[in-house]
Formats: C-alpha cells, sequence, structure tokens
C-alpha cells in the first residue's frame, strides 16, 4: 500500500498525459532516456532517505516535524534564527502552496479531459472528481492508501500494456541524437518537483513502516516502476512527428488515440486515474500540514473541493511548463538537506 501511494503521488496528469515527459525528457532525445534512469535513481533514493529518517526518529509525525528535522544541524541550533528567513519556514510555505495548486490543477485537468473527449462541461467533470475526492479525504490517510491500493496497480498495469503494445511501432526516427548537456539538470528538477509532493506522502505513511529492510525494498521498487511508466510513455512520444508534438496538449492520449485506437478509451481511463490518485495524494498532505485537527477536515476539504471547481478553467499545459520546473529550482532546497 505504501509502494502503491508514492507511485499515485508520482503519477499524475502530466505525466500519463505525455507532457512531463515530453518537456523533462523527450525534447532531449537519446539523453532523454539516460535522464529518466537518472531521474528514477535520484527518487529512489530521495524515498529511501525520508523514509530511513521518519523510521529512526520516533518524534517526526508530521511533515513539518519533518523539515524541523533535516534543517536543525545541531540539536537547539537552526540557521538562520529569523522566522521568516526559517529554512523549515520557507519550505514548508513553498510545499504547501505546490500542494494546493496541484490539487486544483488535477481538478482542471480532470475536467479538461472530459470536455475535450467526450464533449462533457468542464464544471461538470471537475465537479465529479471533487465530490469524489470529499468522501476520501475526510477518512484521512487510510482513505488514500486505499484508493490507491486500487488505482494505482490498474494505471500501472494499463501503461505498461501499452507500452508493450507500441514496441513494434516505435519511431526511432524521431528521437534527437544530439548532444545535449540540459538533460542533467532537466532530471534533477524533475525529481525535485515530484518529491515536494511526495515527500508528505511518504512521511505520512511512514508510521507504517516495520523495518530497515522495508524501506530499501519500497525504495527500489518505486525507483524500478517510475522508469518502466515514463520509458513507456516517452516511446509512445516518437509516433509524433517533430513538428507536431509541441503543439499537442496531452502527447501521450494523442499517440495512443491515433496508434492503438483499441487502447484510447482504456489509456484515457489511465489518465483519469493517474488525476485523482495525484489529486488526493495532495490533498490528504496539504491537510495534515495546515491542521492536526482531523474534526476540521470536512470543512476544509470541502472549501478545497468548491472553490477547486470555481477555478477549473486554469490552464493545464501552460502550468506544467512554466511552473512545475519553476518548483524544481525551489524544491532542491530540500533534496540538498536531506
Amino acid at each position: 500500500m505504501i509502494i502503491f501511494s508514492i507511485i499515485g503521488a508520482l503519477i499524475g496528469a502530466g505525466f500519463a498525459s505525455g507532457q512531463e515527459i515530453y518537456i523533462f525528457f523527450y525534447k532531449y532525445g537519446i539523453y532523454g532516456i539516460f535522464g529518466l534512469i537518472l531521474c528514477s535513481c535520484l527518487i529512489s533514493y530521495v524515498i529511501y532517505k525520508t523514509l530511513k529518517i521518519c523510521y529512526k526518529d520516533e518524534k517526526i509525525r508530521n511533515y513539518k516535524d519533518f523539515l524541523n528535522k533535516i534543517f536543525y544541524f545541531k540539536k537547539n541550533k537552526q540557521i538562520p534564527k529569523i522566522k521568516y528567513l526559517n529554512l523549515t519556514y520557507i519550505t514548508n510555505l513553498i510545499v504547501n502552496v505546490f500542494l494546493l495548486m496541484s490539487f486544483y490543477i488535477m481538478i482542471s485537468g480532470f475536467g479538461t479531459y472530459f470536455e475535450e473527449e467526450f464533449g462533457i462541461n468542464k464544471i461538470l467533470g471537475s465537479g465529479i472528481l471533487a465530490l469524489c475526492s470529499y468522501f476520501i479525504l475526510i477518512k484521512d490517510i487510510k482513505g488514500v492508501t486505499k484508493a490507491n491500493s486500487v488505482i494505482v496497480p490498474i494505471l500501472i498495469v494499463l501503461i505498461i500494456t501499452i507500452g508493450i503494445k507500441n514496441c513494434i511501432t516505435i519511431n526511432f526516427k524521431n528521437i534527437e541524437l544530439k548532444f545535449n548537456l540540459s538533460w542533467i539538470l532537466q532530471s534533477i528538477l524533475y525529481c525535485s518537483y515530484n518529491m515536494i509532493l511526495v515527500i508528505p506522502v511518504a512521511v505520512n505513511l511512514s508510521k507504517y513502516i516495520k523495518s530497515k529492510k522495508d524501506i530499501k525494498i519500497i525504495s527500489i521498487i518505486c525507483g524500478i516502476i517510475v522508469f518502466i511508466l515514463a520509458l513507456s510513455i516517452y516511446l509512445l512520444l516518437t509516433n509524433i512527428n517533430k513538428e507536431e508534438i509541441s503543439k499537442i496538449e496531452m502527447p501521450a492520449i494523442y499517440s495512443v488515440n491515433n496508434k492503438f485506437q483499441a487502447y484510447g478509451l482504456a489509456y484515457g481511463i489511465a489518465v483519469l486515474l493517474s488525476i485523482f490518485s495525484t489529486e488526493i495524494s495532495a490533498g490528504i498532505s496539504f491537510l495534515h500540514n495546515v491542521t492536526k485537527d482531523k474534526k476540521s477536515f470536512p470543512q476544509i476539504v470541502g472549501i478545497m473541493c468548491i472553490s477547486g471547481v470555481l477555478i477549473s478553467n486554469i490552464g493545464f499545459s501552460n502550468l506544467v511548463k512554466m511552473l512545475f520546473p519553476l518548483f524544481g529550482y525551489l524544491g532542491i532546497l530540500q533534496i540538498v538537506a536531506l
């Protein structure tokens, strides 16, 4: 359940739609595959370090406790001491903003997909996701783990199945061979901004860790799964002409609908599931960060869901292109501290 919840936090609309894979990896051609390897290793290592720190220190009960731990260089001494320059305060603020934005963007993405694929009003599609999320989030972390234990395995099977089917149609001619070192930075940024969401989720789930061996197994399996899924989507993008791909908002879906029409509906379901899993992961992490009183969850969740529907007209692809790399730079602070 821990693995599925972490993978659920990693695989969002940007991932399954192919937009993230295109921006951070595919654009760099063959070196993008090296980037996938580097990024998967970094993700695995960060997950390992996070769970290990939480396992060793029983005093860590939430994400704020975790930040206090990694930013304290000596006992009872923190650098810097000024509250609003406090590294814990700054990082926690960045993370909470990112979590809430991710929650809203997933609601918006869900509505957009329904509108584009089925002609259903965007507000109605967003409302469906918000309503489902409300009933899961008010049950706290147990509701999230139960949801992800069902959603994520289905998502993994769908993406890998389509990836295997795609093996016989890979168009290697569309993969750039030009040398470019930018893939290294992009791989780090991709890991960094994803960890903004994953680390709070991992901290909340650390209570279920029973041994150090579990930590190693969980981190390794998560890294392997992320690489396989990302590579599957990367190779799907080879079916799209170089001139077209930069203009498409959801390139992986476009590729599936054009090359594997029989799998179009199945992949559409995979995207919706990935949106849902990321949205509830972001939502529960945000709730744990901003309040310790679970009795207030229904009220806060209600406000989050209603406001999410109201602002569901926020653009999806532009936010991925502009904001995710920005949060990647901001999130590096957290990884360095680890």
